[in-house]
């Protein structure tokens, strides 16, 4: 993959503690109020777009379908809905460039867009607070409602398996702290109203008592919106938290250090301390799906970066191709470089503008040299530890660069490898210009790798011992019977 250099070009103070302050570059973005994108001839949905197993299509080539429609069913245990965006007909079931495969093809639904904006009978409100909290995840997932905070998680899974016994703490995160990213600011400011019935829901669902909407301390306008929210909906269960403006402190674990005061163990989930942590965008599509029937056919997408003449925030149908996304925000500059998906620390370089909006798309940053922190020749390691300070995760990067020069695996294993987020932080701070985050990962992906072949090995090594050990005691068995009947014989030898 074709990460994007690390950071914007303004430096960063290193915090005692791990992490960045970095320049967040959000107010042209956030300028302008949120709108809805221009629509499109034609919408690419591709089949995977969320964690787990690929859906299923339930529409072929020719069929016509109306917006909202159910277009594709969960895939396995592990999956989510897809709807329909818009009114039209499927004009190809068939693999597409996908953003999410680094434009690699994926099969996709392709619908093409008959512009009547003709709708499924919407389904009647539902009055959660009626529904057994099983029922109500479940409901949710009939909703293709997945994680909108990058990961895509089936929202209904993870709600069944974080059922705790006296309820876990639910924590909403509205924190967005990487740079130019902005589309949960923008929510919060326009839609408090769908967040806070959204984190409602939620509790319900996860038999919760309490809930915590987290906010960074750089989003007055948010806060000042969820606030009258609250006031006008008289639930004392969900309260708001600031938190400082740190990159990456929008990181599940990173965040629940902050709101909570504690650290999940690197081998748990949260779950495992009491805590659920969804997205408020998650909230808002949740929201919307209960209250008034609209399933996640869209999503809002911060288009940013000094590569496009007016950076704002719009509410785009999911597989509108990023071009109507460009062009909605004035066209690009002259100065435009780079494509990126997501911000400019964790994003990934777009090898094509005509990749489609999915469900994990969250920011396109049409960059240039004045947001890109530029790269100069790769030069030794000098030892300097200023990565360690800065790794919010606590690790050592640079003995873990070592160890992966070294080719050591047992001690990437040993130094915490695969608790490495990649947030990019010592990228952006290593004076030796080493593109260590790249490297990191390609040394997960064979470690992980390595790690699978030897549970294989060892479970192959296990069924054998415990297949020599049955024959072995099947055989004795069998003598000790063959020994019991010779001696009822007599010991006489058997005609």
């Amino acid at each position: 993959m074709n990460r994007s250099p690390t950071g914007a070009a303004a430096p960063a103070a290193i915090l005692a503690y791990g992490g960045l302050r970095l320049s967040a570059h959000k107010q042209a973005s956030t300028a302008r109020p949120l709108r809805v994108a221009s629509a499109a001839q034609h919408y690419v949905l591709p089949l995977d777009q969320h964690a787990g197993a690929p859906s299923t299509p339930r529409v072929r080539p020719g069929d016509r379908v109306l917006a909202a429609q159910p277009i594709a069913a969960p895939g396995g245990a592990l999956s989510a809905w897809l709807h329909s965006p818009v009114s039209g007909t499927v004009s190809a079931i068939e693999p597409r460039p996908a953003p999410h495969h680094h434009g690699a093809p994926t099969l996709s639904i392709v619908i093409a867009n008959d512009g009547r904006e003709q709708r499924v009978e919407p389904r009647a409100s539902v009055s959660f607070e009626q529904l057994a909290a099983r029922e109500l995840c479940q409901h949710i997932g009939h909703g293709g409602i997945v994680g909108l905070g990058g990961a895509a998680f089936p929202t209904d899974a993870k709600l069944l398996g974080s059922q705790l016994e006296g309820g876990p703490h639910l924590l909403l995160n509205g924190t967005q702290c990487e740079p130019y990213i902005s589309c949960d600011d923008m929510l919060m400011r326009e839609r408090a109203q769908d967040v806070i019935l959204g984190a409602r829901i939620l509790l319900h669902a996860l038999d919760a008592r309490h809930c915590t909407i987290a906010l960074e301390e750089d989003t007055p306008q948010a806060e000042q919106a969820l606030r009258a929210a609250l006031s006008r909906c008289h639930d004392e269960r969900v309260r708001l938290k600031v938190v400082p403006s740190i990159y990456p402190a929008g990181g599940e674990r990173q965040l629940i250090s902050a709101v909570f005061g504690v650290e999940v163990p690197f081998d748990a989930l949260p779950a495992g301390i009491g805590v659920v942590c969804h997205n408020v965008g998650t909230a808002a599509a949740i929201a919307h799906w209960i209250r008034d029937g609209q399933p996640l056919i869209s999503r809002i997408v911060t288009v940013a970066g000094d590569g496009v003449h007016q950076p704002c925030n719009l509410e785009a149908r999911l597989g509108t191709p990023i071009t109507t996304l460009i062009d909605d925000c004035g066209g690009y500059t002259p100065r435009m470089t780079r494509l990126i998906l997501g911000g400019s620390m964790m994003g990934s370089a777009m090898p094509l503008d005509t990749l489609p909006v999915t469900k994990s798309t969250h920011c396109v940053l049409a960059a240039t040299a004045l947001d890109l922190r530029s790269r100069t020749q790769e030069m030794p390691c000098i030892r300097c530890g200023r990565c360690s300070q800065a790794c919010p995760a606590l690790l050592l990067p640079q003995q873990l660069h070592w160890s992966i020069q070294a080719g050591d695996q047992n001690a990437l294993a040993r130094y915490g490898l695969m608790d490495c987020i990649e947030c990019g932080c010592c990228d952006y701070v290593c004076p030796s210009q080493i593109p260590l985050v790249e490297r990191f990962r390609d040394a997960k992906t064979l470690l992980s790798r390595t790690q699978a072949e030897d549970q294989a090995a060892v479970a192959a090594r296990t069924r054998f011992e415990t297949r020599q050990a049955r024959l072995a005691q099947l055989e004795a068995q069998r003598r000790a019977k063959l020994a019991e009947k010779r001696q009822r014989l007599g010991g006489r030898p058997q005609p």
